[in-house]
């Protein structure tokens, strides 16, 4: 089931167009992460889903049905680090975005905090707490109400790597103990270690979508040469478990799942088709080339 569905959504601020057409579904259960350099459409795209802004064409539906007020209050939502009082304790400050938002009652502000781990210091005043700690209490203000959608922009923003492995580990468990989770990032890191899916967007354009194994998985690439170029790229196109195939007038690649390149069988696959092989290289596509790649940068 999807939670969310997005078709051919389109914004624009005067000439630029900070979206440009984009579709893509959120099934239930996932992490989902938005993934795209900055200024590539990630906050305006979050802003449209939560009402936030109005789009100027396309369509998106919450649970299957259009947005509305009482769906509102199933999804929760950080967009920027929520403006808490320094001198209140987390108790007290949750209580007045609780207040405010409609969301829950106070009962579960001891809830959510268990949750984000900081019930120990739930009277401890906000000024007292790291940097990881007041995002994670920005996490807790979007928990209440226990809704079952988490939105969350840049979460992991301005951390320190302690701060950023806190709240890689409160998504995790959050979306184990049933949230659905949509998280946009600039980081290729974050989304790989903690999302389960993937969209790519790039100025406005949605380059890829969908598991993050199937569009983000490292790759074995096989670099291979012999006298005649064209006829060992005709060749290979048809070896076992090979997706892509590319050439230069030196060599060609083969693309592979990660771990499957065996360079014998690759060497018995080309002498069979009456190609003796005079270079054969096997390299590790890291997940920073494929991002790059897709991205175009």
């Amino acid at each position: 089931m999807s939670i969310l569905t997005i078709s051919d959504l389109k914004k624009s601020y005067g000439r630029i167009q900070a979206l440009k057409g984009v579709s893509f579904e959120v099934p239930e259960g996932a992490v989902f992460g938005i993934l795209g350099p900055n200024g590539s459409g990630k906050t305006t795209l979050l802003s449209i889903i939560l009402d936030v802004l109005n789009a100027d064409s396309g369509t998106y539906s919450w649970f299957g049905k259009p947005a509305s007020p009482d769906l509102r209050k199933h999804i929760g939502s950080l967009l920027e680090t929520p403006n808490f009082y320094h001198y209140l304790s987390a108790v007290n400050n949750l209580k007045i975005t609780n207040s405010i938002s409609s969301r829950g009652d106070a009962a579960g502000i001891d809830a959510v905090l268990q949750k984000v781990k900081l019930y120990e210091r739930r009277n401890s005043r906000f000024s007292t707490y790291s940097l990881g700690m007041k995002q994670r209490l920005a996490i807790a203000a979007a928990l209440l109400g226990d809704p079952k959608i988490l939105v969350l922009d840049e979460p992991t923003n301005g951390l320190d790597p302690v701060g950023i492995m806190e709240i890689r580990e409160l998504i995790i468990e959050l979306s184990k103990k049933g949230h659905t989770i949509i998280m946009a990032s600039h980081l290729l890191d974050e989304v790989e270690k903690v999302c389960t899916h993937v969209a790519i967007l790039k100025t406005g354009t949605l380059i890829t979508s969908g598991s993050v194994h199937d569009v983000l998985v490292d790759e074995d690439v096989v670099e291979l040469s012999a006298a005649d170029i064209q006829q060992l790229k005709e060749a290979v196109k048809d070896y076992n478990g090979v997706h892509t195939v590319t050439s230069s007038e030196q060599f060609v690649q083969l693309y592979l799942p990660k771990g499957t390149a065996k360079p014998d069988e690759i060497n018995s696959y080309c002498f069979g088709k009456g190609i003796t092989l005079s270079h054969l290289m096997i390299k590790r596509k890291r997940l920073e080339e494929k991002f790059f790649e897709l991205t175009n940068n």
